[in-house]
């Protein structure tokens, strides 16, 4: 029987899409549209229906949404041209490119040619540098919404244990250099352990606070986590449109609160990316 409170993501997120909707009434009475541009290479049809929610989400909340949809055929060149077209454009302030891109192209390479300004992802290499040097500039998403979740639901984080398993260049690594600042919201102590690590259940076991960022289903059961724990579940992997994550649903048995299978992190990572889209419109219409 699960004892676990748990933290669901979607009123995190309803919060902070809410300050993005008066962010967007803001811009519009001073005379700027804020525009979020797509960008979809090839025919994946789970690519295209993640498109498709973030543009719908993008006119409710008011913002234009530019978008461009390449053939799987396209080359680096043709994806390059098209980032550059929206670079130059001032009218558009925030790009997203739909990821996973087809296997001959190159997403780094694609991601370095856009402008950080206008990366709402914050994954651009710049980004992560001012992650790091505690500089502002738009945060990654998910680490951004895991923090915003922890903060939403009064769990604290400052002084804390926390362990998170998984050092991936979207998750685990910006997460810790996140949660490790200080800020009423953050100021952890924060170790990194990863697979390669033998024993990595010594180091969960001690986590006053769990996130699980490894993208290996099922990895977190119950004799994995400290009793009373804080358990986040970050990773997820997907077979088909069936959701994978890497906190198996018994540890709601041992922790003292848990983000649920579906529901957790997921809402609020795409809340994120919509505050980084108004707070980037925010900052070239010299508004912010």
């Amino acid at each position: 029987m699960s004892s676990a409170r748990l933290l669901p993501g979607g009123p995190v997120a309803e919060r902070v899409l809410s300050e993005v909707a008066a962010s967007v009434v803001e811009l519009r009475a001073a005379g700027v549209t804020p525009a979020l541009a797509t960008v979809l290479v090839g025919d994946d049809d789970a690519s295209a229906g993640y498109i498709r929610i973030k543009q719908r989400q993008a006119a409710e909340l008011g913002f234009v949404s530019p978008h461009v949809h390449l053939p799987a055929s396209a080359s680096q060149a043709d994806l390059h041209a098209v980032l550059a077209d929206f670079n130059a454009d001032k009218t558009v302030h925030g790009v997203l490119v739909q990821y996973p891109i087809p296997g001959h192209l190159d997403y780094d390479r694609a991601l370095a040619e856009l402008d950080p300004d206008k990366d709402v992802d914050g994954m651009h290499p710049v980004n992560m540098g001012r992650l790091a040097l505690g500089l502002p500039g738009p945060l990654p998403c998910t680490p951004a919404g895991i923090e915003a979740l922890l903060a939403f639901h009064g769990v604290p984080v400052a002084g804390r244990e926390v362990v998170i398993l998984g050092r991936g260049a979207t998750l685990g690594r910006p997460l810790a250099m996140l949660l490790a600042q200080k800020r009423p919201t953050a100021n952890a102590a924060v170790t990194v352990v990863h697979t390669g690590v033998a024993d990595w259940p010594r180091y969960t076991l001690r986590a006053e606070i769990l996130v699980a960022a490894a993208g290996v289903p099922g990895i977190v059961r119950p004799e994995h986590v400290r009793p009373g724990a804080v358990v986040v579940g970050g990773g997820v992997r997907y077979e088909g449109r069936r959701l994978l994550p890497d906190v198996d649903e018994s540890c709601a048995e041992v922790a003292g609160a848990i983000t649920p299978r579906v529901g957790g992190v997921g809402p609020t990572t795409v809340a994120m990316l919509f505050r980084n889209a108004v707070e980037a419109a925010r900052r070239q219409s010299g508004l912010g």
